[in-house]
């Protein structure tokens, strides 16, 4: 499951692969999702995290540095993950489960 990504404005578009690499996946349901208007499949029971670094590099990018981000702790704590649904609700994408139908907008429109 790797896709490569496209930073926008950058010369010659540097191009990356997935962050994340499924191993032995077996018996979850595919859940399709839409990602910077791009749809995608993640499976049950992944974050929101998951389901966007098994497709890209980075999950957004920092809106202080412009700087790639892909999360950091993990665990809700240090609010490098947030993202939002396409009507403007932000969420935290590492404690956040990917739901069919999501519709998400990262900040970082050459995602997936």
């Amino acid at each position: 499951m790797t896709s490569s990504v496209d930073r926008p404005g950058t010369a010659g578009n540097t191009r990356s692969t997935a962050l994340l690499q499924r191993v032995a996946e077996s018996g979850r349901k595919p859940v399709g999702f839409v990602l910077n208007g791009q749809p995608l499949t993640a499976l049950a029971g992944d974050t929101v995290l998951t389901a966007v670094l098994t497709h890209s590099a980075r999950l957004r990018f920092s809106e202080f540095s412009g700087e790639p981000r892909a999360g950091f702790c993990l665990m809700g704590a240090c609010q490098d993950c947030w993202v939002a649904t396409e009507s403007g609700k932000r969420l935290r994408a590492c404690g956040t489960f990917i739901e069919e139908g999501m519709r998400l907008v990262t900040g970082a429109e050459g995602v997936a």
